[in-house]
C-alpha cells in the first residue's frame, strides 16, 4: 500500500532571472516568497502558501515556458508503476527524488517524493 495527493503547481520558467520571475508570481497571487533559491543551484523557487493549499514552485527550464504539476508520494516507484498502468509514461529520473513522466494527452507532470510532513486531508491511499 502506498500514498499520493496532488502537491504542487510548478511554474516553469524559460527565462533565466529565477528572481525576477519569482518576484512576479509573488505580486500576481500574493503570495510572499519563501525562497529564490530552494536547492541552492539557483533552478528552483518557492512562494509560500498554506498548508492546505498547493505547493507554487518556480523552475528554471530549458524548454518553453508552461505549468507543470507535481504528483507527491511515499513510494516513487509504486506511484509511478500505478501511472503507467493508466496508460502515463516515464520520461527520466531526476536525482532519484522524482520522475518526469508523459500522461496519455502529452502533458508532463512530476511525481515527487513527500513534501510535505503530513500529507493532509486530500489524501488517496493504493493497494
Amino acid at each position: 500500500m502506498h500514498h499520493s495527493r496532488l502537491c504542487a503547481l510548478v511554474i516553469d520558467c524559460k527565462h533565466q532571472d529565477i528572481k525576477a520571475d519569482t518576484l512576479f508570481w509573488s505580486g500576481a497571487l500574493g503570495k510572499p516568497v519563501v525562497s529564490f533559491d530552494e536547492d541552492g543551484d539557483g533552478k528552483y523557487a518557492e512562494l509560500a502558501t498554506s498548508a492546505d493549499e498547493l505547493k507554487v514552485l518556480l523552475q528554471r527550464v530549458d524548454h518553453e515556458p508552461r505549468v507543470h504539476l507535481d504528483i507527491e508520494t511515499d513510494d516513487l516507484e509504486a506511484e509511478a508503476a500505478r501511472l503507467e498502468k493508466l496508460g502515463a509514461s516515464r520520461v527520466a529520473k531526476v536525482r532519484d527524488r522524482w520522475w518526469v513522466m508523459q500522461a496519455p494527452s502529452g502533458h508532463r507532470f512530476c511525481v515527487v517524493s513527500r513534501q510535505r510532513e503530513s500529507f493532509g486531508p486530500h489524501l488517496n491511499t493504493w493497494d
